[in-house]
């Protein structure tokens, strides 16, 4: 038998150090924890790392403190369009969904294109039919806004009506809501309306499997339509038991011209790299070469772990069978 582990993330691009108050960090630390205690105990009693990492994703898309489910940021046009995927390491079975407008749940959808269809990505209208018919939860569209949301859309309204904020914006916590300052432009920090903006998990079982899940609200002001590397499989979310399960958070566009996730799988089986190699290279080398932000969360088949990012801070954590979560924001 194998020690499990799981790992998480809410988003790269955190709150300005200099801006952070300790109210705000505790918030955070506390919705990363609980979420891995919580998550982790399926663990525990032998449940599978899909499982894990499918329960993981739920719970951070039921916390408006971050950008997935509710709490997800705006379009351009005032809407909501959430994406998500998951993948299992032991067969390599994928599933994802894209422009999800009124799923509670999008990662319950990406489940259930991998398991109950025979195709990997739904999109849009045929993506909420799908998940109507498998009988997931479905609301109504302002289920997934909060004021926060709206007012970080009208200020990068205001800022720049062309603008699209890549955003993890500092939003009411799962407990209760908070005003947090804006951090300055211009510099490694990023200011709260142009955070980078996903959730996502990875984890290793009992058994020896991996699995990885990644959802997300988009970005802050996008145009309608657009789809990030998050439902994209290999870009936003990978898994494989012969190398790791990975789950990025970041510019998406650059992530899927890097093929993130998957690159970093290839390094390890066909270079011979370790997790920690190859992650690096991919989120500090290569990714930079396009001005591409962010990071990710791993896990290798051996339940070595690794979180690497080139932005201020990353939301992160991760939890071991039989010990307490280890949470972070910043290096």
């Amino acid at each position: 038998m194998t020690d499990a582990v799981l790992a998480i993330h809410g988003g790269a691009g955190a709150m300005a150090r200099a801006h952070a108050t300790a109210e705000m960090r505790e918030t955070y630390e506390a919705a990363l924890a609980r979420t891995l205690r919580d998550a982790g105990r399926l663990l525990e009693q032998g449940a599978s790392a899909l499982d894990a990492v499918t329960e993981a994703v739920r719970l951070l898309e039921e916390c408006p403190l971050f950008n997935a489910g509710h709490g997800a940021v705006f379009t351009s046009v005032g809407t909501h369009e959430l994406d998500a995927s998951i993948m299992d390491g032991r067969t390599l079975n994928a599933g994802a969904v894209a422009n999800l407008r009124t799923v509670r749940n999008p990662v319950l959808a990406a489940r259930a294109v991998m398991e109950r269809s025979q195709h990997v990505l739904f999109v849009a209208e045929g993506a909420e039919a799908f998940a109507r018919e498998q009988g997931l939860e479905c609301v109504a569209p302002s289920f997934f806004s909060t004021p926060l949301r709206r007012e970080q859309l009208e200020r990068v309204r205001q800022a720049d009506a062309q603008h699209t904020a890549l955003d993890h914006d500092a939003g009411s916590a799962c407990a209760a809501p908070l005003s947090f300052a804006r951090a300055p432009q211009g510099g490694a920090p990023l200011d709260e309306d142009r955070k980078l903006g996903t959730v996502g998990a990875v984890a290793l079982d009992a058994h020896g499997n991996l699995a990885a899940a990644t959802s997300t609200g988009g970005m802050t002001n996008k145009q309608p339509g657009r789809v990030g590397d998050t439902p994209i499989i290999g870009a936003g979310c990978y898994a494989d038991n012969r190398t790791c399960a990975i789950s990025t958070t970041g510019s998406g566009e650059m992530f899927i011209r890097m093929v993130v996730a998957h690159d970093i799988a290839a390094r390890m089986e066909y270079a011979g790299a370790s997790l920690e190699e190859a992650s690096h290279y991919v989120v500090h080398e290569k990714l930079p070469r396009i001005d591409g932000r962010g990071g990710l969360v791993a896990v290798d088949a051996h339940g070595n772990i690794t979180m690497p990012f080139n932005t201020e801070g990353m939301y992160r954590g991760f939890i071991r069978t039989g010990q307490p979560p280890v949470v972070a924001i910043y290096r």
